[in-house]
């Protein structure tokens, strides 16, 4: 009897104990859960002021790439301005013949002959036109757009300019534009001069802002602005202005 109360007593102080024990990791496990249930509480509140201050240690990023400053970055570095015109396109004379005067800087060459008429261009008239306005480097010359000179022509008709057009610039090779775009930041690697649908011109006694106006007022294509060298860029290629 007296080994089974001891036994007895011995088992209930075990349970006893075991009881505590348990207890006791319950309570430490309930205060480690409740501790970690606030802990994100407390964390995210710098996260969110980090998240909240970060666009502001930042500089702002105005620059959104467009297929027109693509083109700004190629055509001389020059962003163009916006394709779309400012005032509706003026009503073209699309019936009269078309006759060009021309002085090629470059040669001292000058030509006065009718590329258009009857509604059909003349072959004869074009040819001659494409050795005018040859390479001035090689002499390389290619076939011109008859395009390119009706833009020119239209230019001239709105700025009301009847005299000697100065070309600057026409046809160029691929050896000689990359030799000119190697000597000038102005002159794009890939150019429409390349292309022989580009002209480089000044108006004789008529202020390049007119002549600007009066190009783009078409719609037309590619007009390059160069006031301190006094003439404009014309071209068949995409609408665009710089």
């Amino acid at each position: 009897m007296l080994s089974v109360a001891a036994t007895l007593a011995f088992t209930s102080a075990s349970v006893a104990q075991t009881s505590h024990s348990f207890r006791s990791k319950v309570s430490t496990a309930s205060a480690a859960l409740q501790k970690k249930a606030t802990a994100p509480t407390r964390a995210a509140k710098p996260a969110a002021q980090k998240t909240a201050t970060a666009p502001r240690s930042r500089a702002p990023v105005n620059r959104t790439v467009t297929p027109q400053s693509l083109r700004g970055s190629r055509y001389g570095g020059f962003a163009p301005a916006p394709a779309a015109p400012e005032e509706p396109p003026p009503a073209l004379d699309l019936t009269s013949p078309r006759s060009l005067s021309l002085l090629n800087v470059n040669s001292s060459e000058t030509i006065t002959i009718t590329y258009w008429s009857d509604g059909a261009y003349h072959r004869d008239a074009l040819d001659k036109l494409n050795q005018f306005l040859r390479d001035s480097k090689n002499a390389d010359q290619t076939e011109m757009d008859p395009l390119v000179f009706d833009v020119l022509w239209h230019t001239m008709q709105q700025a009301g300019f009847g005299g000697t057009v100065e070309v600057l610039s026409a046809f160029r090779s691929a050896e000689t534009n990359a030799w000119l775009a190697s000597v000038s930041r102005g002159v794009a690697r890939d150019s429409q001069h390349i292309n022989g649908n580009a002209l480089d011109v000044r108006f004789p006694g008529v202020p390049v802002f007119k002549m600007r106006q009066a190009a783009r007022s078409l719609n037309m294509g590619g007009v390059g602005f160069y006031p301190r060298s006094g003439f404009i860029h014309l071209d068949t290629g995409p609408v665009r202005y710089w």
